[in-house]
């Protein structure tokens, strides 16, 4: 038996005899390795030549593919780095593509995915969907009063004990982006990801985070509502979830005030399609209507509002309806025009 790290080298071979009327060669390891060359030198082995030749055939192939997965070792290394997994796709006219990965020991997909809500939160993406135990995972850029989102899904995988977590980010046609900033972005988030006991930590943390918003975002009604009009036509389902907790300021014209429940409700002035000299490409077929229930202690404000009047009301996203066509804001505030 040889010793561990011990690598069988050339084999000498003694000049064959006769012993009981078959063909012999003596067995000769050469070995830098002491122990070894003792042992050796102390049982001189006998065996019939054309084993010997297969026993030299098998150490010598044994020894060329150690000796190649040495060599291929730091070439697999180098190309699970996030930086050389990054792939852009597509073109700004039909829509960008952009994905990395990254690969981490000891990640369960359900560990990946909950570290990957927490790490999404932190930098201000919307959590739109999250399946831990499935590998999956759905956020989005925040919309902007001059840009809409647009999803970036996260998947989870493993295999011989060693987690991979893609991200893959999909554009709207039209829309760009500087390729070595997403890549610096992406592969940043998926940095943070960590393994084993560390990794388990930081899952715990993240499995429940949400994104806080650093400030209401500012848009008119009317520009407000193609949106979300827009939004709905492409997936409705995803519509309360891409708007849950966000706050806006939104600026129009009143259409009318009337009393709902126990607040008073203002409604916005929104043009339909069919109302507007020019109708823009890809504007939505029916815009939503948009109402704000005011919050406690305004009731002297809206005492003095009139059909027509311009208003700038900042509330947080209560709800959409997509068959009455109508979202609601609840506990507006009006903000100096």
């Amino acid at each position: 038996m040889l010793w561990r790290g011990a690598q069988p080298q050339v084999l000498g071979l003694s000049p064959p005899h006769r012993s009981e009327g078959r063909r012999f060669a003596k067995v000769e390891f050469m070995q830098d390795n002491v122990g070894l060359r003792r042992l050796a030198l102390a049982h001189r082995c006998k065996m019939p030549l054309y084993r010997l030749e297969i026993l030299v055939k098998k150490l010598t192939i044994a020894a060329g593919l150690a000796a190649l997965s040495t060599l291929a070792m730091p070439i697999a290394a180098r190309a699970a780095t996030c930086e050389e997994t990054f792939v852009k796709k597509g073109n700004a006219v039909t829509g960008l593509r952009f994905m990395a990965m990254t690969a981490v020991p000891d990640m369960p997909i359900d560990v990946a995915i909950n570290q990957m809500r927490g790490i999404a939160a932190r930098r201000g993406y919307d959590i739109i969907a999250s399946e831990p135990a499935s590998g999956a995972l759905l956020i989005e850029q925040p919309l902007s009063g001059k840009a809409r989102a647009f999803p970036i899904t996260i998947s989870a995988t493993v295999a011989n004990g060693v987690g991979t977590v893609q991200m893959e980010a999909k554009l709207p046609a039209a829309m760009g982006a500087p390729t070595e900033g997403v890549r610096t972005e992406l592969c940043g988030m998926l940095a943070q990801l960590k393994g084993g006991k560390d990794g388990r930590l930081a899952a715990r943390t993240g499995g429940n985070a949400n994104t806080v918003q650093a400030a209401p975002v500012q848009m008119t009604a009317q520009a407000f509502s193609q949106q979300i009009s827009k939004d709905a036509e492409r997936n409705a389902v995803a519509v309360s979830e891409r708007y849950a907790r966000k706050r806006f300021t939104l600026s129009g014209n009143v259409d009318y005030v009337i009393k709902d429940g126990d607040r008073y409700r203002v409604a916005f002035k929104i043009q339909q399609p069919y109302e507007m000299a020019l109708r823009l490409p890809n504007m939505a077929r029916v815009m939503s209507g948009v109402s704000c229930l005011m919050a406690p202690g305004t009731s002297v404000f809206v005492m003095q509002l009139k059909p027509g009047k311009g208003v700038k009301l900042t509330g947080t996203f209560y709800k959409f309806d997509e068959f009455k066509d109508h979202t609601w804001f609840m506990d507006c505030t009006p903000e100096k025009n």
